[in-house]
């Protein structure tokens, strides 16, 4: 799913793209992908597009009689800048937004169609509340991740608490800063959660920057989850890049969160939750465990 890196680059390429243009009319390949009915997606047609605006994980388009289109690409939606009147693309296409300098084209790989599209009067209506860490001093960091006892996973991608992380960045955040996933947030002491608000700001803009430079003034194309410069996330198996220990994980519905057992959890092994109940007493409680284990041919996979 995009976060907030791609979110923001995904705006400064529209901001370059369709800020002041008209927007001629929206044509739409999926009637699911249009989640409201009032105001009507035809009242948006003729106007100037006024203003370009993140909220959490969505991508809000102003329009200058303030109604806004507001997108969310969850985790296979991606746009894409085309030119003017292009035809949407077979049924990955489900919409796209008509320009005099071109077309902003919605695709979603896959069959389950969860990207929507919401137009509305007031864009703050569809915000989970979540504070942005990279105009967020260090008290109100502390507080909004003190609130909940929850981990520090749980808490990095909660949308309530902190505005546009999620699976990915959260793991980058965690590795960067050296504390465990399942760290409880009121468990921390003042130098770690000093700590963690750096890496949270400093991996965030690290991110926007590399992105930024790998889409060179173009539209952003490689919009991805998994980037083979990232340090854990979809890692697992590989070497940490800071002490060359494999990257371990923890696998939870349709997630997961990738950690380095010697960088982040004190060499303690953290117990996959289907698989701990399984194995119950023979669960390996070190990455020596674990090898040893491999070796005798008894995995814990």
């Amino acid at each position: 799913m995009p976060e907030l890196p791609d979110i923001t680059v995904y705006l400064e390429a529209l901001e370059a793209r369709i800020l002041g243009q008209t927007l001629k009319t929206v044509r739409v390949g999926n009637p699911f992908l249009v989640r409201t009915i009032d105001p009507r997606l035809d009242q948006t047609f003729g106007h100037n597009v006024s203003q370009l605006r993140r909220v959490g994980k969505r991508i809000a388009i102003g329009l200058d009689h303030d109604i806004w289109l507001v997108l969310h690409l969850m985790i296979a939606g991606r746009l894409h800048w085309a030119k003017p009147g292009a035809k949407l693309p077979g049924r990955r296409g489900l919409a796209a937004f008509d320009f005099a300098s071109g077309s902003l084209v919605l695709t979603e790989a896959g069959s389950q169609h969860r990207a929507s599209l919401h137009v509305v009067r007031d864009p703050a209506a569809l915000d989970p509340g979540g504070i942005d860490v990279l105009s967020a001093g260090l008290p109100a960091f502390a507080k909004a991740l003190t609130s909940t006892n929850h981990t520090l996973k749980r808490s990095l991608t909660d949308p309530q608490i902190f505005s546009g992380i999620g699976n990915a960045y959260s793991d980058e955040i965690l590795h960067h800063a050296g504390l465990s996933p399942v760290l409880l947030s009121q468990k921390m002491t003042g130098e770690e959660i000093e700590r963690l608000y750096v890496s949270t700001r400093t991996v965030l803009v690290d991110w926007i920057g590399r992105l930024r430079a790998e889409a060179n003034g173009a539209f952003p194309e490689r919009v991805t989850a998994f980037r083979e410069d990232m340090a854990v996330h979809g890692r697992y198996g590989l070497p940490c890049p800071r002490c060359g220990s494999k990257v371990q994980r923890i696998r939870y519905a349709s997630n997961e969160t990738n950690y380095c057992v010697k960088c982040q959890t004190g060499g303690k092994l953290l117990a996959d939750r289907g698989l701990s109940r399984l194995l119950r007493q023979d669960w390996p409680r070190t990455l020596e465990e674990l090898e040893a284990r491999k070796e005798r041919g008894v995995s814990s996979e």
